[in-house]
């Protein structure tokens, strides 16, 4: 999919201006000065949102025209972002560098890539950093409301628990709920969270 194409051929920001209902409900967890990736982060809702708990965001993103979107929205909103283009399949990721990385359906990478942006995120965050995904489920194919068509690109349960199965899990949860997040994500939807915590040691 050409992303730049897409974002930049929508009217408007193509998954809203909010943040992703499963990251607002983390509030608690983000703490003023604290260090965010937050990992294709498109036109910036969830980054913005970020910054405005007081976090120090580096937003990335593969599309220019959905970095220019986030920086309008950051400048709109009176906060900052660190926003890097960026080919997560490619891109050399810092070590510990981050209390928190964030990714919200980032479900572009077929389970090779998958694999291998799994194991950077796993690199980027500090010991005892934390780590909020949210993804579809291959239920998600049905409901046909966002995502990708393929059922290989989807997470579940299992797969989840094996790719971070070093991590301390502290929540793995599938569930089925309506989302309106923009045009991109709106209607019933297959959802599944994690909130998982990299060990001291590692």
């Amino acid at each position: 999919m050409d992303w730049d194409k897409r974002y930049s051929a929508a009217d408007g920001y193509l998954f809203g201006e909010q943040p992703n209902a499963f990251l607002a409900q983390q509030k608690a967890l983000i703490k003023p000065g604290m260090k965010i990736l937050a990992v294709a982060d498109g036109e910036g809702r969830n980054g913005v949102w970020l910054a405005e708990q007081g976090a120090h965001v580096v937003s990335t993103d593969y599309a220019a025209s959905a970095l220019e979107k986030a920086r309008t929205l950051a400048a709109s909103r009176q906060v900052e972002l660190d926003l890097q283009q960026v080919d997560l399949g490619n891109w050399d990721w810092p070590e510990a560098a981050y209390d928190m990385v964030v990714a919200i359906f980032i479900q572009f990478a077929a389970p090779d890539e998958r694999t291998a942006i799994f194991e950077g995120m796993k690199r980027a965050l500090k010991p005892g950093g934390i780590l909020l995904l949210e993804g579809y489920r291959p239920e998600q194919i049905g409901y046909g409301t966002g995502g990708p068509k393929a059922a290989e690109n989807m997470y579940d349960e299992a797969m989840l628990r094996e790719a971070f199965s070093d991590f301390e899990i502290k929540t793995l949860s599938a569930y089925d709920a309506h989302i309106e997040e923009g045009k991109g994500h709106s209607g019933m939807s297959a959802l599944i969270d994690l909130i998982a915590v990299k060990p001291q040691s590692k």
